[in-house]
């Protein structure tokens, strides 16, 4: 791409960051509109006068940048920045340039006032400018001016569910929050671009996303739980309340009974007066304090249940420790309480209040925000009297790493891998090769990759770990016996940062739907 561009001199790099004191005026980046077809003619102008003039330092002329612009369906060439040269200059400087030697252009000029501040010419940020630059000169010939506006590209347009969201972390486009949307066979990034004349906006795409660093932002407004998370966190709701009601091993029966007296009768008035019949009275006064979001769930589960008979029993049969992040902790815990312990026949259970921040976007009014949303982490202990009372700390990730055991040669190599060359595999690479990422737990989440590879100084993978009369895939943690809390602080940090780096990334997609049955997310 054909692009005029000067070498600026140490000494006029120096005045960059320097008022002008002649002109007491400092140096900006101005846009200068240009008649049709003359870019080059005016940046030829700058360039030769530079020499002769102290105050303009630098000139960019994209003039033959080119992208797709979607009419009728169909992609047309056209100009991305036609009519305009950038000049990096004192506002006296230029002004007197353009007066004397090309009075038909005209600096861009902004009328917005705001903060107190007056109305004056539209200069860019020298940062924006310099990731401008990087940007026109990578990426513009490969973006598409589309059709429809940006708030259509929030949803499938197929199955309408909506697209991922993410914000673009470093390159020419870091800070860009967009759409991962789906053009033909390709996924591209979608995003707003604001036109430089006037404040209206235009959606652009960029193709290969994969080689952009990004990560997922929840979505306020289309993110819905998924299926198996709404039936995980109602089955979750009641092993929780039953087992804080001390049943036990008979967690599961009473479990699967409670699911059949509803499937017979979707009625929890009539389900609390048949728990008080049969004895159960503590349990029948949890049930009725349950709120209208959490029954909803129940129903939502009872109604599969009844399309589908069987389907709690074949899917939960595991009634020990429950998954790592859940959104109810199961025992009541008063106002200000942020642990809890609960005793089991093998192990004892620690439930922790836990404060999950992530970046939201709110499509409609797009904007983001960081929200921090309350979730109850569950660490077991199991002590080793035969051992001088050492104990194990242990979260339940028995379904995420029973799918990572599953995994054998080369896809298990390519989980714990960095890099590949060519397709090839290796780090290095020579003249002529391309090294490239590839979705790894190593590259896109590091925690769980030192866990894996035996990195990690404490937390370790234990396979088919004992729990009673169960085996569960557990992350543990062991530590002498006295004070455990520096060794439960380190277990729970590891596995929320785990969850967070699988949940961010649009490289983990897989693991991410695995992930619901260790955080009972969206």
């Amino acid at each position: 791409m054909p692009v005029s561009m000067t070498n600026t001199t140490s000494d006029k790099v120096g005045r960059l960051r320097n008022p002008d004191k002649l002109n007491r005026v400092d140096f900006h980046w101005f846009i200068v509109r240009t008649l049709p077809h003359q870019e080059e003619k005016l940046s030829g102008l700058l360039a030769e006068h530079l020499a002769e003039t102290d105050n303009i330092l630098e000139v960019y002329c994209p003039t033959h940048t080119t992208v797709s612009v979607m009419r009728g369906g169909k992609d047309v060439e056209s100009p991305l920045f036609a009519g305009y040269v950038f000049a990096l200059s004192t506002q006296e400087a230029l002004m007197s340039f353009i007066n004397r030697y090309y009075p038909d252009g005209s600096v861009l000029y902004d009328r917005r006032k705001s903060g107190g501040r007056k109305a004056g010419f539209l200069v860019v940020p020298e940062s924006q400018m310099r990731s401008f630059m990087d940007f026109n000169e990578n990426y513009a010939d490969k973006v598409i001016i589309l059709e429809h506006p940006y708030s259509d590209y929030a949803f499938n347009p197929k199955t309408d569910e909506p697209n991922e969201i993410v914000r673009v972390i470093d390159g020419p486009l870091a800070g860009r929050e967009g759409y991962i949307a789906r053009f033909r066979r390709d996924k591209r990034l979608v995003f707003k671009m604001k036109a430089l004349d006037s404040d209206t906006y235009y959606a652009v795409s960029v193709p290969r996303i994969w080689d952009f660093h990004v990560v997922r932002l929840h979505n306020a407004e289309g993110d819905r739980l998924s299926v198996g998370t709404e039936k995980g966190r109602a089955v979750d709701a009641l092993v929780g309340i039953l087992q804080s009601c001390g049943y036990g091993e008979k967690t599961l029966p009473m479990l699967y009974g409670m699911i059949d007296a509803l499937v017979a009768k979707p009625s929890f008035v009539d389900l609390c007066r048949l728990l008080s019949q049969q004895g159960h009275d503590a349990l029948s006064r949890r049930i009725r304090q349950l709120d209208v979001k959490t029954i909803e769930l129940l129903l939502n589960l009872v109604r599969y249940e009844h399309d589908n008979p069987g389907y709690v029993k074949a899917n939960w049969h595991k009634a020990g420790l429950r998954p790592f992040l859940t959104p109810a902790p199961g025992m009541e815990m008063g106002e200000g309480m942020e642990e809890a312990v609960l005793r089991h026949v093998s192990f004892v259970e620690v439930i922790r209040k836990v404060y999950v921040t992530e970046e939201v976007y709110h499509p409609r009014e797009e904007r983001g925000e960081t929200v921090t949303e309350t979730y109850y982490a569950h660490v077991g202990v199991v002590e080793d009297k035969e051992n001088g009372g050492r104990r194990t700390l242990f979260a339940n990730w028995d379904a995420f790493l029973g799918e990572y055991f599953q995994t054998a040669g080369k896809a298990n190599e390519r989980l714990v891998a960095g890099t590949t060359r060519n397709g090839k595999g290796g780090t290095g690479t020579t003249e002529g090769e391309e090294e490239r990422l590839i979705e790894s737990f190593r590259n896109f989440a590091p925690t769980l990759y030192k866990v894996l590879s035996g990195g990690h100084p404490a937390v370790k993978v234990v396979r088919d770990f004992r729990v009673g009369e169960e085996a569960l895939n557990v992350l543990a943690l062991s530590t002498e016996a006295g004070d455990i809390s520096p060794a439960k602080d380190e277990l729970i940090s590891t596995c929320v940062s785990i969850c967070k780096e699988i949940n961010t990334t649009t490289h983990l997609a897989v693991w991410r739907r695995y992930l619901r049955s260790v955080w009972l997310h969206v």
